[in-house]
């Protein structure tokens, strides 16, 4: 796959791309990233890419010229999503990170700063995506994210695609405790069913934590599989059963 961030601060990605997976991934050939500068394209001496807001009001606005020529400069692959990073955005989400790597071949990431940019760049983007309800000082770090959840996903960039499907999200619930030896640290216990051998038990336990840990932390995940629920009893109730399962 593809990916092309646009971005005023290439120099942002160096260093995370040459390390773990993502390096391997990139020397692989599974993905390649290439950055373009939308400062490459502007017309004067100073390298003008953002101006005043119409109307007043503070800040600077990131000017529609440069990034269109930065845009029209890439090349054109069969299945193309281009994507602009900013706080008005769908938070991301791990199903978006699925449907890119199943569905594209080209990732464009638009990277914002300032206040943000003119508003007819939006008629380049097919997506605006946010990292969640929150400003930061510019859109490098939610494209950065964007980039290591679909490269994960690619083939080939995880050893072991078994691990991919006991993710946190995957099957809409957040992911189970883990542990390694020591089977006593510090007098905390690893819990014996994980000592027992029995896979099934194994399997149930794991469900139920999968429940509970849902449960306590992000109620509205269970909410969304299951919408005619609604009251927190049923879903404690489902969870009791569970654990007592196991």
């Amino acid at each position: 796959m593809r990916f092309d961030i646009v971005t005023l601060f290439p120099e942002f990605f160096q260093t995370p791309l040459q390390v773990g997976l993502m390096s391997k991934a990139i020397a692989r050939g599974i993905a390649e990233v290439h950055c373009t500068n939308p400062r490459d394209f502007t017309q004067d001496k100073h390298r003008r890419v953002d101006d005043e807001p119409y109307g007043g009001g503070v800040g600077m606005v990131l000017k529609p010229e440069p990034i269109f020529a930065a845009v029209e400069s890439l090349p054109v692959l069969p299945r193309r999503e281009v994507i602009l990073t900013t706080p008005q955005g769908e938070p991301m989400s791990q199903q978006h990170f699925k449907d890119w790597a199943k569905d594209c071949d080209q990732l464009v990431v638009l990277c914002g700063h300032y206040e943000g940019m003119d508003e007819r760049v939006t008629h380049l983007v097919t997506r605006e995506v946010s990292l969640g309800d929150f400003v930061l000082t510019g859109g490098e770090i939610p494209a950065l994210a964007l980039v290591n959840g679909v490269v994960r996903l690619l083939p080939g960039t995880v050893g072991k695609t078994a691990s991919l499907e006991a993710d946190s999200f995957e099957d809409g619930l957040l992911d189970y405790p883990h542990y390694t030896r020591p089977a006593v640290f510090r007098n905390w216990e690893v819990p014996e069913v994980l000592l027992s051998g029995n896979h099934a038990k194994i399997a149930q336990w794991r469900r139920s934590q999968q429940l509970e840990r849902t449960r306590s932390r992000r109620p509205d995940l269970l909410k969304a599989l299951d919408p005619d629920s609604g009251s927190q009893t049923q879903t404690g109730e489902a969870t009791e059963e569970s654990q007592g399962t196991a």
